[in-house]
């Protein structure tokens, strides 16, 4: 077995907010079993826990399928393997090689997740209760890098990658 060394930097306690637009320009690592996401929970966490807190991944990537972006939504009605997870994916090819913005617009009424300002999809759940739409507290920003996962493995010849982000910002 082997020891890898991985970073995830956050926001909780430090800088939490409500609504508005988030933008993350990054280029993505890349290698089989590495697994960077940018994303979001809910602040309140530590008293209500997960995923009633709310989790928005504004990006996620796995290194097996390496052009694929995905988005998605975790909340109590739906997280983890549930069948209707709602996920938005697109593919991007030069993923690590080229800066992209990865983004979402979160409103009263919805999730929307943006790359380059393309759209990517939406989350809008016609009955918005604490079941569906825990997104009415405020959030903290993740950005990390993590290794292996319960479906894939890392690659034994893997030594070394590298997200690169450029900045950071938050729209209100």
């Amino acid at each position: 077995s082997s020891n890898y060394n991985s970073a995830k930097i956050h926001t909780k306690d430090k800088q939490k907010f409500q609504f508005g637009r988030i933008d993350i320009r990054a280029k993505l690592p890349e290698g089989q079993g590495i697994w960077p996401a940018i994303w979001m929970l809910g602040q309140n966490i530590d008293d209500v826990g997960w995923p009633a807190c709310g989790e928005i991944d504004i990006m996620e990537h796995w290194g097996h399928e390496p052009e694929k972006i995905s988005s998605a939504t975790h909340t109590p009605s739906c997280y983890g393997g549930c069948t209707d997870v709602s996920v938005g994916t697109t593919i991007i090819t030069d993923y690590n090689t080229e800066f992209h913005v990865y983004a979402v617009e979160w409103s009263k009424e919805s999730l929307r997740f943006l790359i380059d300002d393309k759209f990517v999809y939406a989350y809008n759940p016609a009955i918005k209760n604490k079941e569906t739409w825990p997104f009415t507290a405020d959030q903290f920003i993740i950005l990390n890098i993590a290794m292996g996962g319960s479906w894939f493995s890392v690659d034994p010849n893997f030594v070394s990658s590298t997200m690169e982000v450029d900045y950071v910002r938050v729209y209100q």
